[in-house]
């Protein structure tokens, strides 16, 4: 189970606040959502509860089974994705679901092609990626997090792209996949991308 507690904090750029004094704390088995306009800093409040970066005021604590996890550590047990995060484009489907194994754990003993059967993309299995659409793209990276067998869960603007279709099918993962993790979700007010969440944090 894992714990992320955030106190007083803030992040600066430029001498301007993005956001200030912010207390918080996401507890396992519960869909959190950041909601906020574009630019209110959702993105970088994500990245810092990912310890990529770190806040300009106040700290963050993760633990994991009550345990302390440092803040160096803390990737090896998140799965993350956003829109502006990377594929390896010259990579088939399979190839990738290949890879991800190097770093993360699924939750269970899925074979390539049974992931890309969950991601709804097993008749492009073994197309390049860079052949992709944007929206099928998003499947890629929505599915490799939420089947990851991670107990921090980061979802930032996980429908960008998606059509109606894809929206379903997100909402339909996140409910199978996603029970005792700790989920944090940043949405530009879109309630298709937090089904079922009580805990709503505006920025």
């Amino acid at each position: 189970m894992m714990q992320v507690s955030l106190r007083a904090c803030g992040k600066m750029y430029l001498s301007k606040w993005v956001f200030k004094n912010l207390d918080v704390t996401f507890e396992a088995g519960n869909i959190h959502t950041v909601t906020g306009k574009n630019g209110s800093g959702k993105s970088t409040l994500m990245k810092i509860i990912a310890g990529y970066i770190r806040p300009s005021a106040g700290n963050v604590e993760w633990k994991l089974n009550d345990a302390p996890v440092h803040p160096d550590a803390v990737f090896t047990h998140l799965s993350m994705t956003a829109p502006y995060l990377e594929l390896i484009e010259e990579f088939s489907l399979l190839e990738m679901i290949r890879f991800q194994r190097y770093f993360k754990k699924f939750q269970k003993p899925w074979t390539d092609d049974e992931i890309a059967e969950l991601a709804g993309l097993a008749e492009s299995a073994a197309k390049p990626l860079k052949h992709f659409s944007s929206g099928m793209k998003q499947r890629v990276r929505i599915a490799l997090s939420i089947l990851s067998a991670s107990p921090l869960l980061l979802l930032d603007e996980p429908c960008s792209n998606l059509d109606e279709e894809g929206r379903l099918w997100y909402a339909s993962l996140l409910k199978d996949y996603g029970a005792s993790r700790t989920i944090i979700i940043a949405s530009n007010h879109n309630k298709e991308e937090y089904p079922g969440c009580e805990h709503v944090i505006g920025l």
